[in-house]
């Protein structure tokens, strides 16, 4: 999501698909390369309830995943 602008789709593919993942792994890359932290929302299995788990390599993505979610770091920090 980009501030005043709601989500934004960079690219979509499916994994199994040599070419798609490919073009996964490729802009993973670039938003990690442009300062961008990410993170892959997830269902806690003790309740439920959703929350994100922050992945730092294109490998740490489950495979169950949907998504994957890009966002600025803190300034400042």
């Amino acid at each position: 999501m980009k501030p005043g602008h709601g989500e934004v789709l960079l690219t979509e593919g499916d994994r199994r698909v040599r070419d798609d993942e490919e073009r996964l792994v490729a802009e993973f890359r670039r938003q990690l390369d442009e300062g961008m932290w990410a993170a892959v929302p997830v269902r806690a299995e003790e309740d439920g309830r959703r929350e994100a788990r922050m992945v730092k390599e294109y490998a740490e993505i489950p495979a169950e995943a949907d998504r994957v979610i890009f966002f600025p770091r803190a300034a400042g920090g």
